[in-house]
Formats: structure tokens, sequence, C-alpha cells
């Protein structure tokens, strides 16, 4: 039986089947469910008249009550308006529309009295608004108007009648209907505990209330209940690998033990060993490990996850590393095939470059068990890939792959769980981490590596590039080399940015040649061009690396200690932290200079503070989360995955942890959730399907 909230949208009372296809394909609503949770991303206050007169610049948005007292047409062409004059006692403000111009002519009417609500515009002290929402006043507007819901709609939603007015209208026809089928969803404890108000009232809230007092209980109910039901999901995800996975037991280590007697060339940091004391605990428990090991860039993460794969391998166990570029994985090769031949391992490398000849015997290889570690890109989790016993799955800068790509390497081995070390230099704030990644455990390096000087970052605008150029040279001539990053690879017509071609010939025209060589790096390359380019410049043949953000990862040359970064405020604060800590990776000091063109929005201004303030990667992901959001830090193919309607990481993190907190205590107390007063709790999860996202929508 389909229940209320499956019944198709097209059958609503004012939609049929031409509007329901524009929902369906414009704002994802197929179903009542779909729309009474297509909630309002703000309110119009419209309990508040405002004057002419007391109206400022600072006001998003006012509501007049006034009079039109005269209308004329104005302009040719494409620049042809209505201005209606309008007055209310305190002052005189105009009202202009550009469209729609015959219809408003011809209805507005001179002397009446209006309410206008719109967004204010001052010119020379003037007030204008354009295109304003205009109806006849009366004293007896319908109370429960003055708080208007305002809904995401598209173009083509606008041109059927499904503006924000329109949804409004089809959400008074539905809620009604509706409430009577809303359920509760949590336990009374919870709700008495937090004074929530019941789910029915919050939806009717969300969308019609009557004070800003019930807008925020309802909004305060929806986003606990959805952040608690985020959190439920994830940690009895988590509880359910711990308790059934079974994972390959690390004994005795022989291996590990002749590496660290005899070819480890550094003393690990103390933060490098608190985190290979926390992946050998979980790998001698018997249950398949999944953990997240967060660093820095140059905090010596990959030389934790070789040494993790020794564990394995002592255990007649085979392993790969999964990276998101060919490059990264090249460079992983190269960094730890030096110790795989030392200790006699067998290691090679899978990428979508790899010969078919070479494919043919590698592939043999790995089944039968010879070869004992692969690097790779995702042609490793493709299906002729087989492996005789994958006992370590160590996945790079994990961001970049989705769940399903995951877990495809996971089945790999069918007898046993491989472990799971998923790596970021990425710092990843608190609450994202608790929702991205909560059903893994975490590790931190925060610490460099002894010797290394924290990067000096500097803020220079475009007036001081011949500076700039003067203290690279001093560099060079000291024997460094230097990166120069660029957003473009070619000059745009719809972005004035530097492009790497005409920031090619600047280069030249102040580091001439053969005095100066330059190496130029590029998505659009051939892998073997790039690789060549690449390895010039680490064999310092050449000065000056001009690249894209191509070298954002995988690229260590310790003898590199600038990183100028052009158009620094078209980045993401995060990429900038990975770009900048490109450099930083040798005994002398290193500098990162972001570029910026003279003038600077008030955000990216403070982006760029916030980088030449800290090299705190958690502090500088902090900062990210505020300034972006979720869904661009975490890449598009993992923002999906909360798929949260009302709740936002970025400012409910003190929501999230009472939410998380709660869960724990839950299912510390019933783990299961089988006890009479979760019962509530039990019936919510019941009526979604295992693949269902979120556990916190109607059902």
């Amino acid at each position: 039986m389909i229940s209320h909230f499956d019944t198709k949208i097209e059958f609503l009372k004012g939609v049929g089947p031409i509007k329901a296809a524009i929902l369906n394909k414009d704002i994802g609503v197929f179903t009542f469910g779909d729309l009474i949770q297509h909630y309002p991303f703000r309110h119009e206050d419209r309990t508040i008249i405002h004057t002419i007169a007391a109206t400022n610049e600072e006001m998003t948005f006012v509501q007049l009550k006034c009079k039109v007292v005269s209308m004329q047409l104005m302009g040719e062409g494409g620049k042809k308006r209505l201005v209606a004059t309008i007055k209310d006692g305190t002052g005189i403000a105009e009202l202009i529309w550009f469209q729609s111009i015959a219809w408003i002519s011809k209805n507005l009417q001179i002397g009446v009295e209006y309410l206008v609500y719109g967004r204010p515009n001052f010119f020379r002290s003037s007030l204008s608004i354009t295109h304003p929402e205009v109806e006849i006043f009366s004293p007896n507007l319908d109370a429960n108007k003055m708080f208007q819901p305002v809904y995401h709609t598209s173009e083509k939603m606008k041109n059927m009648g499904l503006d924000s007015k329109g949804i409004s209208k089809l959400m008074a026809v539905l809620l009604p209907i509706s409430l009577s089928h809303i359920n509760d969803t949590l336990n009374v404890n919870i709700t008495n505990k937090y004074n929530l108000i019941e789910k029915k009232k919050a939806i009717e809230n969300i969308h019609f209330p009557k004070t800003a007092f019930e807008l925020d209980r309802a909004i305060y109910r929806l986003k606990f209940e959805e952040l608690f039901y985020s959190q439920l999901k994830i940690l009895r995800l988590r509880s359910v690998r711990k308790s059934e996975n079974r994972g390959i037991v690390v004994k005795n280590v022989p291996i590990l033990n002749d590496f660290y007697k005899n070819h480890l060339p550094f003393e690990l940091t103390n933060a490098q060993k608190k985190v290979l004391k926390e992946i050998y605990a979980d790998m001698n428990t018997g249950k398949q490990m999944n953990r997240l090991l967060q660093g820095d860039v140059g905090s010596g993460k990959t030389i934790v996850a070789f040494i993790c794969m020794l564990m394995l391998l002592d255990q007649n166990a085979q392993c790969c590393l999964m990276a998101p570029t060919e490059i990264l994985a090249e460079q992983h090769l190269t960094g730890l095939k030096v110790f795989a031949d030392k200790l006699n391992i067998k290691m090679a490398i899978l990428t979508g470059s790899t010969k078919k000849s070479e494919r043919k015997i590698l592939l043999a290889d790995l089944e039968n068990g010879d070869t004992k570690i692969i690097v790779g890109t995702h042609a490793l989790i493709e299906d002729p890939v087989k492996f005789k016993n994958l006992g370590l799955c160590v996945i790079d800068e994990q961001h970049k792959f989705g769940v399903a790509q995951r877990a495809k390497l996971w089945s790999k081995n069918q007898n046993i769980s491989p472990h799971v070390l998923v790596m970021t230099a990425t710092p990843i704030p608190r609450t994202l981490a608790m929702s991205f990644y909560g059903d893994l455990d975490v590790s931190i390096i925060d610490e460099l590596p002894a010797g290394r000087k924290p990067i000096k970052t500097v803020h220079r605008f475009g007036s001081q590039r011949l500076a700039v150029y003067g203290f690279i040279k001093q560099e060079i001539l000291l024997g460094r080399q230097i990166y120069i990053v660029y957003p473009l690879i070619e000059e745009s017509e719809k972005m004035d940015l530097q492009d790497l071609y005409n920031g090619y010939d600047a280069i030249l025209d102040h580091f001439p040649m053969p005095e100066f060589q330059v190496s130029v790096v590029h998505g659009r390359l051939k892998p073997a061009e790039k690789e060549f380019e690449m390895q010039r410049f680490i064999k310092k043949e050449t000065q000056i690396m001009l690249a894209t953000t191509v070298i954002e990862v995988g690229v260590n040359v310790p003898n590199a200690s600038v990183m100028l970064i052009e158009n620094a405020e078209r980045f993401g604060l995060a990429q900038l932290h990975q770009l900048r800590g490109r450099v930083g990776r040798g005994a002398e000091q290193s500098y990162c200079i972001l570029m910026s063109g003279n003038k600077v929005t008030q955000d990216s201004r403070e982006k760029l503070s916030t980088l030449v303030r800290t090299n705190n990667g958690f502090e500088i992901a902090e900062a990210d989360l505020k300034l972006r959001g979720p869904g661009d830090l975490i890449g598009t193919q993992q923002s999906g995955v909360l798929d949260l309607l009302i709740a936002d990481l970025a400012k409910d993190q003190e929501l999230l942890r009472l939410a998380r907190e709660e869960v724990q205590n839950l299912l510390a107390s019933d783990p299961n959730i089988e006890k009479l007063e979760n019962q509530l709790i039990k019936n919510q999860i019941n009526s979604f399907n295992k693949n269902s996202v979120n556990w916190a929508r109607i059902s």
C-alpha cells in the first residue's frame, strides 16, 4: 500500500502532469513527502512596516505602506522601464520594473494605498526598489501571511507560476491533508531533555510560522532530528563493522623489525609513533580496521602507511595503495620502492597508462601472490584486478574517491575483510569528520619532522609584482627552485585572471634563457610529457616550474623554497594550504607568496589573511568550512552522502555534538534499539530500506 507521502506530486491539487515534470527535474520533488520537506531557505518578516525615511542601506529587505502618486515609461528598447513614484508621509521613493510592464501599468492604480516589499537600493541618497512585490493594503490582512516563507525555485518554475509564492500556495494545500500522517520519531526522554516540539508542529511552523519564536523552535527540532539520525546511521554502521567484519591479525613482524633496525633513515616523530601504536592495536583485535589518518602536507603519512604494509606482509598478505592521480601514484612508487627493494619486496604500479603487455604480467603476479605491494589509481578497482590475499587497502586523498569505489576495492578479498587506512592531507574539521567519516576511527599526525621550518606566507598585490620577481631571483641565485601556480591554462574571455601561457611569456621576460630554465606542467599534457617536465625540475635542470593545480598533490622537491600562487583569491583555502605544502620540505627557510588583484572582496581578504596568520591545517579547515560550506570542502562525490535537508554542518557544530552524544547514550543502553521506550526510533529506522541516506525524512 502506498503511503500518503509516497503519493506522486502530480496528484496534488494545483499541480498536474506538466508542473509535476518541472518539479521533478528542477528541485527533485516527486512525491508529497518531497514537497513537504522542500523547506524555505528564509522567511520574510512581514510583521514590520518600515517608513521611507527610516529605510537605510544596511536593510536587506523592507516593507512599506505607501500610495502611488505617479507612473511613467522611461528609456528605449532593452532599457525600457516603468517607474512609479510612491510616498508615505515621511518621504518619496521609486518602484522600477523592467519586465511585465504592460500588465503592471494596467493594474497599478494612482492614489491607492499598497503594501510594497523588496530589496532597497540607494543612488545619490534616493531610495528605489526594483521588481517589488505589491498588493493593495488592507487592515484585515491575514495574520498567517505576515511571516512568509521563501523557497528555492528556478526560472522554468517561475514561468509556470511555481515561483516562491506558487510553492507557498501548494504548501498551503498540502499541509492540512498531511499533518495527521506525520508521526513523531524521537523518544520522550530526548524530546523532554531538549524541549523539542512534536514533529508535525515543527513541519507546520517551518513553512508558516506566526512568530519568530515558533520558527526558531521548528528549525531547532528539525535540525536536531536530522543530525541525530545521521549520527545513528553512521555509528550503527561502525558498530556492525567492529562486531562482524573480521580482519587479518598482526602477530610477529620480522620484516618490520629488519626495516626499523637497518633501513629506516630517520627517527619517527612522536606523533607518527603514537599513530602506529593505534593502528597496531586495531590490527591485533581480529576485526577489520577502518581508520582515517589525518596529517598536514609533509607530516610523514606515507612512511606510516608503508610501515603498516610491512605489518601485513609479515602475515603473508598483500597490500594496495590507491591514489587519485597518476602523478601521485608514481610519486608513492618512487618514494617507497627504494625501501621495498632493500627488503626484497616485489612492488609494482597499475594506472590507466600501464601498457597492455605489462598489465597482463602484473595481473598474473598479483593473483599468484608474487607482487606484495601494488600502487595505483582507480584502475585498481577494475574487475580483472585480483589478489591472492589482500590484507590492507591504503587510500590516499580519500575525498577524491566515492564510497562505491572504496567498497569495490574492499571486496577484492572474499575470505576476510582487508584492513582500511584512509589518508588525507586536507585537514577535516571535527564536524565533517564526525559526519562523513564518523564510521572510521581517527588518527592525527600533528607534528612535522625534525628540522622543518614553518613556511613564511605573505599576501602581495599585482602592483608589487616587480618586487616579488626580485625576491624570486635572489632565491634562485642561492640555488633554490620556485613553483608558480596559475588558475587557468590559457586566457579566458570570461575571466580576468593570470593564465599559464601568458605567465610563461612574462616569466621569460624577467628570467631570460639560458641563465634561467623553466618547466611547464598542466592537465592537458600527456602523462609522459608531464613526467619529463617534472623530472627536469626534480633533477634541478630547471629553476622555475609553471603549473596549474595539477601539482596540488604528489610533488616532493626539497630544494623548492618558494611557492608563488597567482590570483590566489580564486582558490579555496584548503587548496591553497595544499599548494603551500609543496615547499618547506627541506632544511632551508621556505616562502609562500599569495598574489591577488589590487581589488579583492571581503571574503577573499579574510581567506588570504587566514593563510598568512597560520600554518595550522585544522584552523584553516574550520575557516574554510565557514566560508564555503561542507559540499565544496569534501568534494562532489562525497557531498551527497548525508543528504541534509535543513542542518548545516558549518553553523550547527554544537547541535551535532549534542545529537552525537545522545546517539552514543542510546546505543550504549540499547545497542539493537529493542527497548519499548525507543519504539518510535525503531519504527522510523524500519520505515527505510538499508540504502536510504537520510533517516530523518518523512516516511
